[in-house]
């Protein structure tokens, strides 16, 4: 890990945490990664949200034709932070799409050239966001046990998608990243 490394903690909010189709059974352990994180990572931990289009256009259109339950309003309890997941004054990032690296999100973590991302979900929002940011020349760190997928399979799955994109992505632990820290710090 690197000094201006930043923490993201991608869509940390009840649509996947509990309640709803797209709820990740692994919800409680990551949420426990994270909260772990975010101390080490004092101002540099951004947060995002996903909510969805108002009006979905393109690909959108039959996809959500497939999840109607999400089609509502982005201040809805549905796509509030999960019980526990608190940004404080931390940037938040919201957006209509799964992979949240953009400008809006490289302006939040100041430009920093090392990511570590944390959250859900590793094979939709995760997976997007880090190959997104890889592919834009930022390292990325992938923290696999402060993350969850749609199934532990799927989980699976998206870490060994990413970890060949080794040496841009990384796969490593909270323990790995704490330690880290200790020893930067």
């Amino acid at each position: 890990m690197t000094t201006d490394a930043w923490l993201v903690v991608i869509d940390a909010q009840n649509v996947f945490a509990s309640g709803s189709p797209w709820a990740s059974p692994d919800w409680e352990a990551a949420a426990g990664g994270v909260r772990r994180l975010v101390p080490a990572f004092g101002d540099r931990v951004a947060y995002t949200r996903y909510v969805a289009p108002a009006e979905p256009q393109g690909a959108w259109r039959p996809y959500f034709e497939l999840w109607p339950f999400a089609l509502v309003a982005e201040d809805d309890p549905l796509y509030a932070f999960a019980p526990g997941i608190d940004p404080g004054g931390h940037p938040v990032v919201t957006a209509t799409t799964f992979g949240k690296w953009g400008a809006e999100l490289q302006a939040a973590t100041g430009g920093a050239g090392e990511l570590v991302l944390a959250g859900v979900s590793t094979d939709c929002c995760v997976l997007s966001t880090a190959l997104a940011a890889a592919d834009d020349g930022v390292h990325v760190r992938v923290v696999t046990d402060a993350c969850a997928g749609a199934s532990l399979e799927d989980h699976r799955r998206a870490l060994d998608a990413m970890a060949l994109y080794a040496p841009l992505i990384e796969l490593v632990t909270v323990d790995e990243v704490l330690e880290e820290g200790r020893r930067i710090g």
